[in-house]
């Protein structure tokens, strides 16, 4: 017992550093301040990370059966993206990002002064607790949106339809979207760090966690390091409920979490999935 006690002041005092994250922080502060306070800054920042991270499942999904070893953690199996559908999506989301995001930062340039850079960075705690709030918020907030385009036909024609081409979802699949519903997941991931009074610095890894796991929510693998399965309890959703969902649309609406899905009686699991076939 008194061993537990011990491993849990030393990670307390660990992650309640004031100093642990100053290193970093003062490296971007001192040395790329032009760049970090740009209003682009975000857009580049989230648009390289997601292309990044779609790589390595976009490998996976190009050596098909030649990585026997990754194909047994395809969720569908006998579904794999053509060449036609990876070109579909890049040219959906260039399109979205050149003529939506890239007018909308450079007026956002224009009119709004740089980002003033605090000179302490936040403490490991106050990073971790922020960025989990803001993904807790954002899910809150895409989980009614997303119900209310499902539930109603409109919205779902005019705006989602696109994203639900695929019912078999895949890394480049996670961006396919309409305008409309790319501009509102970016205000909301734009807002809520300035409503949630975030650091820039929570603020920058919560947009780069939210893309990762938005990523990987649609690789269509789940492998064993999936966040899913590293987070106990059922409490996240990830990719297996994520493809349950563009199988069976009524389910499993939340974008990250488990916990509206199981409130409102939308959740569904895999075996569900099958069951249903």
């Amino acid at each position: 017992m008194a061993f537990a006690d011990n491993n849990l002041d030393i990670w307390t005092n660990f992650v309640g550093q004031n100093s642990l994250l100053q290193p970093l922080w003062d490296n971007l502060r001192l040395n790329y301040q032009d760049y970090v306070r740009s209003p682009l800054f975000p857009v580049v920042l989230t648009v390289s990370s997601y292309f990044i991270f779609c790589i390595p499942y976009l490998v996976c999904d190009i050596m098909g059966d030649r990585w026997p070893w990754v194909q047994q953690f395809k969720i569908q199996p006998s579904y794999r993206p053509t060449v036609s559908s990876l070109l579909h999506c890049t040219g959906v989301t260039l399109y979205n990002h050149v003529f939506l995001v890239l007018p909308a930062s450079v007026a956002q340039w224009l009119w709004r002064p740089p980002a003033d850079l605090p000179d302490q960075a936040p403490r490991l705690i106050e990073l971790i607790v922020g960025v989990i709030g803001n993904l807790l918020l954002f899910d809150f907030q895409y989980f009614i949106w997303h119900l209310l385009h499902h539930r109603i036909r409109w919205l779902y024609i005019t705006f989602h339809a696109i994203h639900h081409k695929y019912s078999s979802p895949f890394a480049l699949a996670t961006q396919c979207l309409g305008g409309w519903e790319l501009v509102t997941v970016g205000f909301w991931t734009t807002l809520n760090p300035v409503v949630l009074k975030s650091h820039l610095l929570t603020t920058w890894v919560f947009m780069l966690v939210h893309v990762y796991v938005s990523v990987e929510d649609h690789c269509g693998y789940d492998f064993p390091w999936s966040t899913s399965r590293l987070i106990p309890f059922g409490i996240y959703g990830g990719p297996s409920k994520h493809d349950v969902h563009h199988q069976k649309p009524s389910t499993n609406f939340a974008p990250h979490f488990s916990h509206w899905d199981k409130i409102f009686g939308t959740h569904a699991d895999f075996s569900f999935c099958n069951a249903m076939k």
